[in-house]
């Protein structure tokens, strides 16, 4: 794989729609504002379109599959992070399970081997996959801002930032639809990790939900709330924004 840099083609992100609050929103309310960030997600991204229309070519693929491994690494990392400043043995006990969910209970199995398969699919050596070497700098420190940001925030805080979570499932779903229409070389089992998101995202989300409408019930903390998930979504469109740059097909 080579990973050289072709001319810009990098694309502005459409901005989360962050209300100014005078009074906290009512716990539906304040969902319904969350859900109204999707028009921010990163399946908006130029890369994204090009990948559901069957555009991508394989060293596209393979360039986004072995980027994207560093991001799939850091989210047990911030799960973690997550739980070290966590008080509740009730929330702990429950977010733990995203963890294993990415881990696996032992060697070869969970949500990261599964990427790690998929990459493989995709033409991308174990090996390759394993060591990282295809990993660009800056997406490596934009998967790295997330762990640092659930550090630092309160754990309520990095909480909402994993809401992006809300408009997961419908891409998972699309990747199932399309991959197997227009890229038939990626092998059936190459979707085994999306197959999984679609049952663990929406339990993760509805924990995530309960949460974030228990804490921020003032107007400064659903503030907090709303710029947590729309720095989660500026990070992915970040990281997105630097393979689609990197892998751009003249």
């Amino acid at each position: 794989m080579t990973t050289t840099l072709a001319a810009s083609q990098l694309a502005t992100p459409p901005r989360p729609p962050i209300p100014a609050l005078d009074q906290a929103l009512a716990p539906a309310e304040l969902e319904a504002a969350l859900r109204s960030f999707h028009g921010s997600y990163y399946v908006q991204h130029p890369f994204h379109q090009l990948m559901y229309a069957g555009k991508l070519s394989q060293r596209q693929f393979q360039g986004w599959v072995a980027n994207r491994l560093a991001y799939q690494r850091v989210v047990p990392r911030k799960d973690a992070a997550i739980l070290s400043n966590c008080p509740d043995p009730d929330v702990r006990r429950e977010w733990i399970g995203r963890i294993i969910d990415h881990d696996g209970t032992e060697p070869g199995s969970g949500g990261i081997e599964l990427w790690i398969r998929l990459g493989i699919a995709l033409g991308v050596p174990r090996e390759e996959m394993e060591d990282e070497r295809h990993v660009l700098p800056a997406v490596r420190l934009i998967c790295e801002s997330y762990v640092t940001f659930c550090k630092g925030k309160t754990w309520q805080e990095a909480c909402a930032s994993s809401l992006t979570e809300l408009f997961a499932p419908k891409i998972h779903q699309q990747r199932i639809e399309a991959f197997p229409v227009h890229y038939p070389w990626i092998p059936p089992e190459g979707l085994d990790y999306f197959r999984s998101r679609l049952v663990q995202a929406p339990r993760d989300v509805n924990h995530g939900l309960r949460i974030v409408r228990g804490w921020a019930t003032t107007p400064e903390r659903q503030q907090k709330v709303f710029e947590a998930l729309a720095f989660k979504l500026e990070m992915l469109w970040a990281m997105i924004d630097t393979i689609h740059n990197a892998y751009h097909e003249a």
